[in-house]
């Protein structure tokens, strides 16, 4: 066989399985979605009705009390639907549109939170709008991948400097060892995505506790208020019911202010950064379903249940199935090979040997980790991948280029 023909079959048993995990994935969000539908309309439409009921009520009482028309009274509730859109309130508030109001309205946009109180009414502004959010949402995303590689950087650093301090009081790794000689001592050894994942988490919420800690006294809101609007802003769904800082003015305003500001930066990254390894669980659980299936399949029709998926295993979530250092699939063959194939752990993610031989990895290698963890055997791409320009990314933009990567083999 040729190798340019190994080349093809390698991307064709991609495209398969990607093609099935994506089918299995947006047919479990549709699912999703629907539930989630319906268990919304069960809670919150009894308390829409009964808002309908009672403004109703009000409508009419004012109506005949001041002797004012139905019609005549929505046409004046309408002008000022209009005037809050415009940014005008009953109470005082900040202004919208001086220097700090405009910034945090262009930090809600470059973040994708968009709360959606403050928007631009003019064409002018309108226009700028769509140039200044392409670039600015382009390199948010980009800082916020940034800060992923680093944050999980540090994370296996630290917990592979526990884990060698557990080793060395339990014996196994003798107290007078050198330290270049100790990282050397765990070679295959690598942080487990859950662990990550669990730290993550834990630092939303004590990031989301603290910041509601704050707004609860400063902006009067009740505790479980401000815990729901700080999931809805560090996620960025930013629906713009709860907004903080938006008074006309507060006690110590400027450090309040400052405190607001670093509390969301951070928490957009926490949420980030554990959103995407939540997505490599995810994947896990997609191949492990896929892995279920095929092995239906190949039960009830006697067919190869392991070509519906390819030529890699599917790992089932929280097994540590391991192979040798070296070992290599049964079919595996030629270029389509990984040099590094034998050494992934189905719980493990990211190498520590090479986290701390160097603090500057690339955001590549990170995407290249990240995938291989989900998937079990490192994502491969034949040919001429390496030398096409296209560098790897965490999350949509490791995505992006990982598909970009794929297809241009084909040139």
């Amino acid at each position: 066989m040729m190798p340019g023909q190994r080349t093809h079959g390698c991307r064709s048993l991609h495209i398969n399985e990607d093609n099935g995990r994506f089918l299995l994935l947006a047919l479990l969000i549709v699912l999703y979605l629907l539930c989630g539908a319906a268990v919304f309309s069960a809670i919150e439409r009894p308390s829409e009705l009964r808002a309908h009921g009672r403004w109703n009520r009000t409508l009419f009482n004012f109506s005949e009390t001041f002797n004012i028309s139905l019609q005549d009274l929505n046409s004046f509730l309408r002008e000022y639907e209009t005037a809050i859109a415009a940014g005008i309130r009953a109470d005082s508030i900040r202004p919208r549109w001086d220097f700090t109001g405009a910034f945090y309205f262009v930090g809600t946009v470059v973040s994708t939170i968009g709360f959606g109180m403050t928007t631009p009414v003019t064409v002018a502004g309108k226009v700028f709008l769509i140039f200044y959010g392409l670039l600015g949402c382009a390199a948010t995303i980009l800082f916020f991948n940034l800060f992923l590689e680093r944050i999980i950087t540090l994370l296996a650093v630290v917990m592979k400097a526990v884990r060698e301090r557990r080793l060395r009081h339990s014996g196994l790794l003798p107290p007078g060892l050198r330290r270049d000689f100790a990282e050397g001592y765990l070679p295959g050894w690598k942080p487990s995505v859950y662990h990550v994942m669990l730290i993550l988490g834990l630092g939303a919420v004590v990031l989301s506790c603290g910041a509601s800690a704050m707004y609860t006294p400063v902006e009067g809101w009740a505790y479980l208020d401000s815990l729901y609007y700080c999931f809805v802003t560090f996620s960025t769904i930013g629906f713009g019911d709860l907004v903080s800082s938006q008074r006309a003015a507060y006690a110590h305003q400027g450090l309040y202010r400052l405190a607001n500001f670093l509390f969301i930066l951070s928490g957009v990254c926490c949420i980030y950064s554990l959103f995407n390894v939540i997505s490599i669980v995810i994947k896990q659980v997609l191949n492990w379903m896929l892995r279920r299936m095929g092995c239906l399949c190949c039960q009830r029709c006697g067919k190869n249940g392991g070509a519906f998926l390819g030529r890699r295993n599917a790992i089932r979530p929280g097994s540590r199935v391991r192979r040798g250092r070296f070992a290599r699939p049964p079919d595996s063959e030629g270029p389509c090979d990984s040099e590094t194939e034998g050494r992934r752990l189905s719980g493990e993610m990211i190498s520590m040997r090479d986290l701390t031989a160097s603090n500057r990895v690339s955001l590549a290698i990170m995407q290249k980790q990240l995938s291989e963890s989900a998937n079990g055997f490192p994502r491969t791409v034949c040919g001429s991948s390496r030398q096409n320009g296209f560098s790897g990314g965490v999350g949509a933009l490791g995505i992006m280029n990982n598909r970009l990567a794929e297809t241009s083999d084909t040139r």
